[in-house]
């Protein structure tokens, strides 16, 4: 079943950026995803809250795509998140605007995935660093779905780029289609972990 997919995109400095700006020129030409991006749309970071839950309520799964900022997220997707996701829209008693949508994130980190490991140089996973996100979304009745990483960001080559960038738009055209990534619950794993790529589901 075709899904209506809504990419936030959250990077300061997009122009500047090589990697993001790749995945999102790929992007641009994803059938049924509407890109959003957050520091061109409010470059004064004053976010339209009403316009932002129209746009969230008329898709069916929401991608955030963004660098790792000092093991979260830029400054202006946290003011989305701390505004949008307003207690009695998005969570609280009666609240059920985004119950069943997807929330899955597009995640760049610099560094490879052997720094992100426990006992690492950074000393954690990603999909440790990312439950905040993960309890968000619960909260939010909402499924959180396995993200696309893009790690080693710093020394990708120029064909593993373009590798990468085809594969965010195949990636992006399967959410479209309804096949999903999996759900992630880390509340059933003793160590927070991301599974290798594999299947996908259908959306219900």
């Amino acid at each position: 079943m075709k899904q209506r997919v809504l990419l936030i995109v959250a990077h300061p400095m997009l122009e500047g950026s090589r990697v993001n700006r790749a995945l999102l020129d790929a992007a641009q030409g994803c059938e049924g995803v509407q890109v959003h991006d957050l520091y061109a749309r409010y470059p004064e970071q004053m976010i339209d809250v009403p316009h932002e839950q129209a746009l969230v309520d008329a898709h069916d799964i929401l991608v955030f795509q963004h660098p790792m900022h000092w093991y979260s997220c830029p400054a202006l997707l946290k003011n989305w998140f701390d505004s949008v996701l307003s207690y009695g829209w998005a969570y609280g008693d009666n609240a059920t605007k985004l119950t069943g949508k997807a929330w899955v994130q597009a995640v760049s980190t610099g560094g490879s995935e052997s720094v992100y490991q426990r006992r690492g140089y950074n000393c954690f996973s990603v999909a440790e660093l990312l439950r905040p996100f993960e309890q968000t979304a619960r909260l939010c009745n909402m499924r959180y779905l396995q993200p696309f990483l893009t790690q080693a960001a710093d020394t990708l080559s120029d064909e593993a780029l373009r590798e990468q960038a085809a594969s965010y738009a195949a990636w992006l055209d399967q959410l479209a289609e309804g096949k999903w990534p999996p759900q992630v619950d880390s509340l059933q794993a003793e160590e927070a972990q991301y599974l290798a790529p594999a299947s996908t589901e259908e959306a219900s």
